[in-house]
């Protein structure tokens, strides 16, 4: 089965190309109950899949120079409800019990899930084409307040100078 050109791809499916590239970010980690607040540094390398109806996403966030959070993200469009869907599986063990949904506002995509310990949500807003923001936010079960998990700004990079993935 051949997979199909980019250009015959939805309008959806296409957005999700902003995500494919090797990235490079510096990060503000807030204090969590999972996380000491301070610096890191992170490497994103994000690739189309089955003709663009998909991107991989692998993420290493560095602190102290050890790595200290993983997770692959799996990037999809539901063309039916016209949401982007994200599926999550990272080094925290979390299984995720659905996929985190979310739309474009603008160049900038929103994606939030559910689960039992609460909320999340992620941000991840472009800056041209060689630039962009996430910011990570999670709201505890039973509160009304989101906390600020992890921001950052990353840059895209040469694939080659992202190493071990």
């Amino acid at each position: 089965m051949n997979a199909a050109p980019f250009s015959s791809l939805s309008d959806g499916h296409q957005r999700l190309q902003a995500l494919v590239s090797a990235w490079r970010g510096e990060e503000e980690v807030s204090e969590t109950q999972w996380a000491d607040a301070g610096a890191a540094t992170s490497e994103v390398l994000a690739e189309a899949q089955f003709g663009g109806l998909f991107v991989v996403q692998r993420y290493r966030q560095r602190r102290d120079g050890t790595v200290s959070f993983g997770a692959h993200n799996v990037f999809g469009f539901d063309q039916q409800n016209g949401l982007v869907t994200m599926h999550q599986f990272d080094s925290m063990e979390f299984v995720p019990m659905s996929p985190a949904t979310g739309t474009w506002n603008g160049s900038e995509l929103v994606l939030e899930r559910s689960s039992p310990r609460g909320a999340a949500r992620v941000t991840y807003s472009f800056e041209g084409t060689d630039t962009y923001r996430m910011k990570l936010q999670f709201k505890p079960a039973g509160s009304d307040a989101w906390q600020d998990m992890v921001s950052g700004l990353y840059r895209r990079v040469s694939p080659s100078s992202i190493n071990g993935f």
